[in-house]
This record gives C-alpha cells, sequence and structure tokens, in this order.
C-alpha cells in the first residue's frame, strides 16, 4: 500500500492512496463469501453458487462495493498514520479505481488538526487570587445553610410572597383560544425561581389561596413554538397552596442538628476551614484557566469550523445529561427559556471555540516540552477512575481498550501535564 498527503489550504487536504492486486483480490474474495449467501440461483442451494456461474450471472461489479467497505477502513487508518495527519472529521472519499486484477485507488478529502504557532507561554505572569475566607462569605454560607435547612410551611392564609413554593392550575389562551402546551394542573412553582416566562411569576404575587387572575404576558421574541414567539398571551390562574420557608435559628441546637459539633462557635470555626480549602482550590483554579487563557492567546492558529462544531454537541449531551439530573430536559428547558436550540448552540460558541484553542494549544505545548505519560500515571489515573465509578480498575482498562479510549485517556494526562508545566513555569503578580 502507498499514500501521499497534499494539502491544498489550511486545514484541508487530498491524500491519495493505493492498495495492491494482491489485497484487492483478497477482498474480492471476502465480498464473494459474504454476497454468495444471499442470492438465489436456480439449481443451487444460497451459499453454494460457484464462484465463475455468480460472475457470469451478475457481473465481477456487484462484488466491488461490499470489497471497498472491506478494504477502505484498514486502508484508509493505515495511510493516516503513514503520512502523519490528524484528521477531526469523516473524509470524502472518491474511489478512482478498482477491479479485478487492478489496484484500489482512492482520493480521501480530509479536514486535519491546524498548524499552531506558540507564542511566548514560560514565565507568563498572572495575579494571585486572595483566598482568605471573609466573615461575610462565612455568614453568606451559613444562610444558605439555614435555607438548605429550612421547613417547608404551608400557609393557610395572606397573600403569595416571592420566594414561596405554589401550587398552581393554569391555561394559556392566545387571541382568545387555548394553545397547545399551555396548561397545567397543581403545578409546582417557586416564585422567583425564573423558570416561567418574564413576567409571569411576579403576577402571581399577591394572590391569595383558592383567588383566580388573568396573568398578561408576551412570549419572548426568539421563542421555539414560532405561533407563540413575540405574541401577547393571557394565562388563566388559580392559587391552590402556598408552602413557605421557616428558617432554624442560628444557634448551638442548629450546629447539633447539621453537624458533630456541640456548639455554634465550633461549627463556624470547622466551617471556615472548610471554605478556606475550597477558595484556595477556586483559586487555583482561577490561576490555572488564566495561565492557559494567555498561552492559548499567544500562540497563532486557525481552527476548522468542524472542531468547534463537534465541541458545542458535547457541550449540548453534557448540558442536557445535567438537566436530567434536575427531573427535566432540553423541550422544557426550550420551552420555559424561550431559546431553540439553534440560538442555545449560538450561546455556547464562543465557549467552545475557547475550548479546541486551549486543547490544541496544550497539545502542542506538550509536544514542544516532550511531556509524555508513563504507564504507572494511567495505572494510578485508572485507579481514581476505580474509585468514582467502584469499578475494578483492570475493568476499566479492558473497557477502554476496547472502545479505543486509552489513547484519549493518554491524551488528556498529558493535557493536564502540559497546564501543570505552564503553572510551574509562571510568575505571581
Amino acid at each position: 500500500m502507498s499514500a501521499k498527503w497534499e494539502k491544498i489550504e489550511k486545514n484541508l487536504g487530498v491524500l491519495e492512496v493505493e492498495v495492491d492486486a494482491e489485497q484487492v483480490s483478497v477482498a474480492l474474495d471476502k465480498a464473494f463469501r459474504k454476497v454468495v449467501q444471499k442470492v438465489n440461483v436456480p439449481g443451487f442451494r444460497k451459499g453454494k453458487v460457484p464462484r465463475s456461474i455468480f460472475e457470469a450471472r451478475f457481473g465481477i461489479e456487484s462484488l466491488y462495493q461490499d470489497a471497498i467497505d472491506i478494504m477502505l477502513p484498514e486502508a484508509y487508518t493505515k495511510a493516516i498514520d503513514e503520512v502523519g495527519i490528524e484528521p477531526v472529521d469523516r473524509p470524502e472519499i472518491d474511489v478512482e479505481q478498482i477491479g479485478k486484477g487492478q489496484s484500489f485507488k482512492f482520493k480521501a478529502k480530509v479536514i486535519v488538526k491546524p498548524e499552531i504557532k506558540l507564542g511566548e507561554y514560560k514565565g507568563l505572569v498572572v495575579p494571585v487570587e486572595d483566598s482568605a475566607v471573609t466573615d461575610e462569605e462565612l455568614n453568606a454560607e451559613l444562610e444558605r445553610l439555614q435555607q438548605r435547612h429550612a421547613e417547608l410551611v404551608v400557609v393557610d392564609e395572606g397573600p403569595a410572597q416571592q420566594g414561596d413554593y405554589t401550587s398552581i392550575d393554569f391555561e394559556g389562551f392566545l387571541d382568545g383560544v387555548p394553545f397547545e402546551g399551555g396548561k397545567g394542573d397543581n403545578y409546582s412553582l417557586e416564585l422567583g425561581s425564573g423558570s416561567f416566562i418574564p413576567g409571569f411569576e411576579d403576577q402571581v404575587v399577591g394572590l391569595n389561596i383558592a383567588e383566580e387572575k388573568d396573568i398578561n404576558v408576551t412570549f419572548p421574541e426568539n421563542y421555539q413554538a414560532e405561533n407563540l414567539a413575540g405574541k401577547p398571551v393571557v394565562f388563566k390562574v388559580k392559587l391552590n397552596e402556598i408552602k413557605r420557608k421557616n428558617l432554624p435559628a442560628l444557634d448551638d441546637e442548629f450546629a447539633k442538628d447539621v453537624s458533630e459539633f456541640d456548639t455554634l462557635d465550633e461549627y463556624k470555626a470547622d466551617l471556615k476551614n472548610k471554605l478556606q480549602d475550597r477558595k484556595s482550590k477556586e483559586a487555583e483554579t482561577v490561576r490555572e484557566t488564566a495561565i492557559v487563557d494567555k498561552a492559548a492567546e499567544a500562540a497563532e492558529l486557525e481552527i476548522p469550523e468542524v472542531m468547534i462544531d463537534t465541541e458545542i454537541d458535547a457541550m449540548m449531551k453534557d448540558f442536557e445529561n445535567r438537566l436530567r439530573q434536575q427531573g427535566m430536559n432540553l423541550d422544557l428547558y426550550f420551552q420555559f427559556s424561550g431559546q431553540d436550540e439553534a440560538a442555545l448552540k449560538a450561546q455556547m460558541k464562543g465557549d467552545a471555540e475557547k475550548r479546541v484553542r486551549s486543547n490544541l494549544v496544550l497539545e502542542e505545548i506538550a509536544k514542544a516540552e516532550k511531556i509524555e505519560v508513563s504507564e504507572s500515571e494511567v495505572d494510578e489515573e485508572l485507579e481514581n477512575l476505580s474509585k468514582m465509578y467502584n469499578r475494578p480498575a483492570e475493568e476499566l482498562r479492558g473497557i477502554f481498550a476496547s472502545n479505543g479510549y486509552l489513547d484519549n485517556l493518554n491524551a488528556d494526562l498529558k493535557v493536564r501535564k502540559a497546564v501543570k508545566f505552564l503553572v510551574e513555569n509562571s510568575k505571581s503578580a
């Protein structure tokens, strides 16, 4: 087999591949054994038709596509390894020659990782974040914990307030006609959560139990349902129930209830230490990000659009998984937020481009500094994952190997080491 790579423009090029005639012959034999199991020829049982009779009846050409399917994946993989390119998208394949007794020739139009010209990445000056815990931060954390341990109490009378948890019936009307998806019974709504159309929750505030009200709102211009986008609608709403948080007192009893400490002072001291540890780690992460951003901004490269699109797709999947953990899905999110998929992807594009750029630059720094990952470091990472997923490390290794993810794990560890290298070689402002 032979392969030749020619760059056309920026990150696009053509890979020319030729597979020798002997391999074509082997692939045609395999194709015949596959196809002959499916054909019917009078006088022969299925799968028992001689090759000569098959070719006379159907033609050798009937085997070409299956032979191509057999040869192409392996030939393409070997070719990209031989010429040393890193594709970032599926290739456009153009078959130029295949035939009995002939070699198999094809061209692949391929988008590859961009060439990177690194800028300054050693000795970068980045300010150190103040990680000391203030009294205001400690009190804010105590209030957050107080809110978390609050008891929801049913309110028998009085108007609904911001922060209340309500149960409502509602039905939406456009020009006096009910619209699809605009009705709910005993729907739980936290007032002030921003989960409904802007202006809706504010108008529920002040309602008394069993009171009904017409709420007038206008759907956002970019709302996913085109028939409702930008339209004024009326929701007929009835308030069924109000629940309100009853906050516990911040005293020694509170400390005993939520911790192993007997006094509030002891609990606050422990909480301050934990906040200090968290804030120090956050400051370290902020500094790492700032250093990586500086190194990425100093580099010169042109990112293929397909790499950004791929990263956006990954971000969308991650976002959808997080929504599921909260009991939601994308359709509900789009309904409540007024966004559609295109708008959400457009919103993610800047972060996606930044992530791709940073990762490419870190990979290039790892190459420039000859950063490698040892087998013991891979083993250590598998042990960490083993604890996270509660599965044996060797089992995880087998799963990674069978799915071709061990190389990805190695690349991820190399990028992490590149980040560590940048931090160790940086300076504090």
